[in-house]
């Protein structure tokens, strides 16, 4: 039981009791009453700028911001006061005053928070109306698009940016009338150290930060007659999708998604899971090799692209610790134009690669010079969970009355440690499946290694295979991961292996995710519905560890050779450099 003094208050006539502390929108909603709010994130963004979520208490002159304020013993508060309601209103045509209001043709049409308000609110007319100020809209990156002239200076995304992610790419500039969202000299995200995680999309409430649209590109090669497109998807994708079309969160709508990717005209529908497989068995072979050479420990895994950016950047004399291997969508998009094209005798020059990934970041991987072979990007477009369901319901395809349908074969087949991959630890556990099983020559007794898993920040365990202790560490977010880092550059660091994410939660949990408002955030456990999904997965497949895929191992005793072999070498692995962290 908590030892905190409990206080009783009222509001809107309801007597309500909560721990000291408790701010008044924090009370109001667990007495379930609704205070709207455009600025709040809770944990994350309480600062009370945007003054909707205002109150007022009786016996105070003027309106309290009820996100931060606590409450107090015998307060009576009013939410819904003729004052109240006035006053907000008030609030809601200044900042509607100042945005440029092309919704029909904005990405966040009908998921916007502020669209929303201003439904709730009845907003007919703008009262304020006049100048607006007007901002060139920044594009150069090959992942975020950042629109100030969407922008209401809610703070969200710089709360992301720095406070969860520690990386500070963005900040709040000048005041009054010129007060914006800006980043170093006021240059592109493309040129400053941004990541590209895409964290602030998820926190923006309204379209002043989205992802770079490449469905034209997909459309127009789906048009073509002369191009083979293939799609592949990641493991994350099939438990969000669903929620762009009204399915609870975490539904696992993998044959639906397959389904619907056929009804758009792709040639073959694979599986990123199979990729992932061979991510396994090429980083599981490196890792021995490092263990048992005591060279370049720990060894950090290499699947997360926001997170390659982050090292490059900000630890460049460590890169000798990150595993060459290339992450699960490059490898697969490797093979599909070698060994694939070989199989179907298709010009490979001829195949466009589709990936379909919860990742913005992955837009900005997928064009890297590193991730070409012979001359040919291994994928040729990116686009995210968001960007396909846009494709489907504007192929008009009723994606939830779909029959299931499967993957296609023969680059289809994938196991259950493969869709682990899409939350934090996932990689680190499908690796040690196989890794100890390829040390010892000995089936696990357990295959479930439950301490890498969980939402704790830094994960580590020491885990014993064969004779040998080894010592690994979990870390998702890039605060975690700088904290990590540090351990490494100040040789504090006793482990082995070493997995990084950049998203808080993994990739099921991504920049190009499903994004949900402020308060779905806070009333449902997001993270934890789609992870339970991810691991129902695997708990339910056939195979569970990726050296048993049999396509895989077909492949390799076909076309690649061993594991870690030249050829494989030659497709699946790349190399990483010093990146400067500004270009101004």
């Amino acid at each position: 039981m908590s030892d905190k003094k409990m206080i009783t208050l009222k509001i809107d006539n309801k007597e309500i009791t909560v721990p000291e502390g408790t701010t008044i929108l924090q009370a109001a909603r667990k007495a379930n009453i609704d205070i709207p709010t455009l600025c709040f994130l809770k944990d994350i963004n309480e600062v009370g700028d945007c003054r909707m979520c205002i109150t007022q208490v009786e016996g105070r002159r003027g309106f309290t911001t009820s996100c931060i304020q606590k409450v107090e013993e015998g307060m009576i508060v009013h939410t819904n006061s003729p004052e109240v309601m006035e006053a907000r209103r008030t609030m809601l045509d200044l900042i509607l005053s100042n945005h440029h209001r092309d919704c029909l043709t904005c990405s966040r049409n009908g998921n916007c928070e502020l669209q929303e308000l201003a439904m709730k609110f009845n907003v007919t007319d703008i009262s304020y109306d006049g100048e607006k100020t007007q901002y060139q809209i920044d594009g150069k990156s090959p992942s975020i698009v950042r629109d100030l002239n969407k922008c209401i200076l809610c703070r969200r995304c710089i709360s992301a940016c720095k406070k969860v992610q520690k990386i500070g790419a963005i900040d709040a500039v000048n005041r009054g009338f010129s007060s914006c969202m800006s980043t170093v000299q006021g240059c592109s995200l493309n040129d400053v150290n941004c990541t590209f995680c895409g964290q602030c999309i998820e926190a923006c409430p309204t379209g002043a930060l989205h992802e770079k649209d490449s469905t034209r590109v997909v459309w127009q090669k789906l048009k073509d007659q002369d191009t083979y497109v293939v799609v592949q998807t990641a493991p994350a994708v099939r438990v969000a999708l669903g929620e762009e079309f009204g399915l609870p969160i975490g539904t696992n709508v993998e044959g639906k998604m397959v389904a619907a990717l056929k009804r758009l005209g792709f040639d073959k529908v694979f599986d990123t899971n199979t990729g992932a497989d061979f991510t396994i068995m090429e980083e599981g072979t490196e890792f021995i090799h490092r263990l048992q050479e005591n060279a370049s420990l720990p060894m950090i895994t290499s699947c997360c692209p926001a997170w390659i950016k982050y090292i490059e950047m900000n630890y460049p004399e460590q890169l000798e610790h990150l595993s060459s291997c290339k992450s699960p969508h490059e490898m697969f998009g490797a093979l599909i134009k070698s060994y694939y094209a070989k199989k179907q005798n298709i010009d490979p020059e001829k195949i466009f690669v589709v990936s379909v990934m919860p990742c913005i970041a992955k837009k900005y991987e997928r064009q890297r010079a590193e991730m070409q072979n012979d001359e040919l990007n291994n994928v040729d477009a990116v686009i995210t969970t968001r960007e396909l369901a846009r494709m489907i319901k504007s192929a008009n395809i009723e994606f939830v009355e779909l029959e299931d349908e499967s993957f296609d074969n023969p680059m289809g087949e994938a196991t259950g440690a493969a869709a682990i991959f899409g939350v934090t630890g996932g990689v680190m556990e499908a690796a040690l499946r196989s890794v100890s099983e390829l040390i010892t020559g000995k089936p696990l007794e357990k295959i479930e290694f439950e301490e890498v898993r969980g939402k704790t920040g830094i994960k580590k365990a020491t885990i014993t295979i064969g004779d040998k202790e080894v010592k690994v560490a979990v870390a998702h977010g890039l605060s975690n991961a700088q904290a990590i880092m540090e351990e490494i550059k100040q040789g504090k660091a006793d482990y082995q292996f070493v997995e990084i994410m950049a998203c808080p939660g993994g990739c099921i949990m991504g920049g190009g995710q499903p994004i949900k408002s402020a308060k779905i955030q806070e009333t449902v456990n997001v993270r934890e519905k789609r992870a339970k999904a991810m691991y129902t997965i695997d708990e339910k497949s056939t195979i569970r560890k990726s050296h048993e895929n049999p396509v895989l191992q077909k492949i390799y005793k076909e076309f690649l050779g061993e594991p870690g072999g030249h050829l494989a070498h030659e497709l699946l692995h790349t190399h990483y450099e010093k990146k400067e962290k500004y270009r101004i």
